[in-house]
């Protein structure tokens, strides 16, 4: 996709600035808590003012992500949760949601599926995009090829050990926004942000000139305010806290509130 079109989720990111806060980008696993309470749950995060909502594609060895989330998938795809199902329940309820949906997942199970049925059957779910952790840029080349066609986003990730030049390299095929990744390691961690984020946004701010979202560790606004101003995210994605908050059987919206109010 031509870098100088803005695609649905920079304008989801960049509205939610026009309304004066920082956007919101919550993470949940489908099919978690399990399949029927999923659906109300996709629901209220999108009530709760989400600008856009990552629904986590369960895979058996997902190794990016913390204990909290690991724990979701292995349980979602006991309950015979795949990709398809996923798609399915997106299609029967389309145009039911406000936010922005990022279908989030590991390589194999979008291989398996098959890139153009999945770009296709993405597109008539009206999902907006992917992020898939584990694809080197090397690799993303025939996913972009079946997605950018049909307005599909690919989300580059960016870590603490990405170099300017790494990022200079993932530049011209980057849209949407960035996904920082705040620390290094899997997620849910109580992030020393600090040192860790500063710096890794500092690099991101002067190669991208798309929003950035940071995410891994995110409990509370008050640890983003501990940045320099400069380092501070154009987007908060709040993932093992939420899915923590859902599975002690509380409700998403009371744990949005505090990100969403601005």
């Amino acid at each position: 996709m031509n870098n100088m079109q803005k695609t649905p989720l920079q304008e989801a990111v960049e509205r939610a600035h026009a309304l004066g806060r920082r956007a919101v980008i919550p993470f949940i696993t489908a099919g978690f808590p399990d399949k029927d309470s999923f659906w109300t749950h996709l629901s209220r995060i999108d009530e709760s003012g989400a600008d856009i909502i990552e629904i986590g594609v369960p895979f058996s060895d997902p190794v990016a992500d913390g204990p909290v989330i690991e724990q979701a998938s292995r349980d979602a795809l006991a309950r015979g949760v795949s990709l398809k199902w996923i798609l399915d329940g997106l299609k029967a309820r389309k145009g039911c949601f406000s936010a922005k949906l990022v279908l989030m997942g590991y390589v194999n199970p979008f291989y398996q599926y098959g890139l153009e049925q999945l770009a296709r059957d993405a597109e008539e779910a009206g999902v907006s995009g992917f992020i898939v952790p584990d694809m080197p840029l090397e690799e993303s080349g025939m996913f972009r090829e079946v997605f950018s066609p049909r307005g599909l986003t690919l989300v580059t990730l960016v870590a603490p050990n990405t170099s300017v030049e790494r990022m200079r390299e993932y530049k011209p095929y980057t849209s949407g926004f960035v996904y920082v990744v705040s620390v290094l390691g899997t997620t849910g961690g109580k992030a020393n942000l600090e040192q860790s984020v500063t710096e890794t946004m500092r690099r991101a701010r002067s190669v991208f000139d798309v929003p950035l979202a940071l995410g891994f560790g995110l409990q509370t606004p008050d640890q983003l305010e501990t940045l320099p101003e400069d380092a501070r995210p154009d987007a908060a994605v709040l993932g093992s806290a939420l899915l923590r908050h859902i599975g002690e059987g509380k409700d998403a919206g009371e744990f949005l509130e505090k990100w969403t109010r601005g």
